[in-house]
């Protein structure tokens, strides 16, 4: 198995992508729809990693 697999930390859907950031289900929807969260739809759900979400929110706090 690839090591990139073996490490694939995926989030399956709207809410639980929701929980990870601590934000509700409807904030996002709609940052979803901006597509300014690092996630694809696949299918009628929307799947993100895990570690993308955390980096990019990193990154969008000043220092």
């Amino acid at each position: 198995m690839q090591p990139e697999l073996e490490t694939l930390d995926l989030v399956w859907g709207a809410k639980a992508i929701a929980k990870i950031l601590g934000v509700t289900d409807r904030a996002v929807f709609h940052m979803l729809a901006k597509g300014e969260l690092p996630a694809r739809q696949v299918g009628q759900r929307w799947v993100a990693s895990r570690r993308k979400l955390v980096e990019h929110f990193e990154r969008e706090v000043p220092p």
